[in-house]
């Protein structure tokens, strides 16, 4: 009898468990989608990509220097005297310790760009994620998957993509 009641337990057990996890609602959403039919967010990724390609042309141009000294130096180190060649070597040195700083500080883990971008970017995506959040609360889903960070969806079906709904939250879409 002992058994019995353990065993219809445990059957009861699985079937609610197995309804409330059949009731449960999914939704996905690409963020990328979002992000490109965002105004806001294509003006800051162009300031963004000009910077860079402005930063990135300053190290090159800084490289350049640096390869330039150099040749210059293996041209005349013939007849350079220790002294002097000791002077060019370090010269070289300091320019190049000099181009690498300043990557670090532009491309650097805390740099310039990170910096922009964190100003730029950061309230955007906290825009979309605050929509989100309130759309997932308001449709019970349980679950919202962005499609664009690579998660492991590996069938989504079109009617379930609530990123529409997202921009539309935002005041992006009518």
């Amino acid at each position: 009898m002992k058994i019995m009641k353990k065993i219809i337990l445990l059957i009861t057990t699985l079937f609610l468990t197995g309804t409330f996890a059949m009731a449960q609602k999914y939704a996905f959403v690409d963020t990328d989608y979002i992000r490109k039919n965002i105004p806001a967010f294509n003006t800051a990724q162009e300031q963004l990509d000009k910077l860079s390609k402005q930063w990135e042309q300053e190290v090159a141009d800084g490289y350049a220097e640096v390869e330039k000294m150099y040749k210059a130096y293996q041209n005349e180190v013939v007849l350079l005297s220790q002294e002097m060649k000791a002077k060019r070597e370090e010269a070289i040195i300091n320019k190049e310790k000099e181009v690498k700083e300043l990557q670090n500080k532009y491309f650097g883990i805390e740099g310039e760009l990170f910096k922009k971008r964190e100003e730029l970017v950061k309230p955007i995506q906290d825009e979309i994620l605050k929509a989100i959040k309130e759309i997932a609360v308001e449709g019970a889903y349980a679950v919202i998957f962005d499609t664009a960070s690579g998660g492991n969806v590996l069938y989504a079906n079109p009617k379930y993509d609530i990123s529409d709904q997202v921009l539309e939250k935002m005041g992006y879409k009518k």
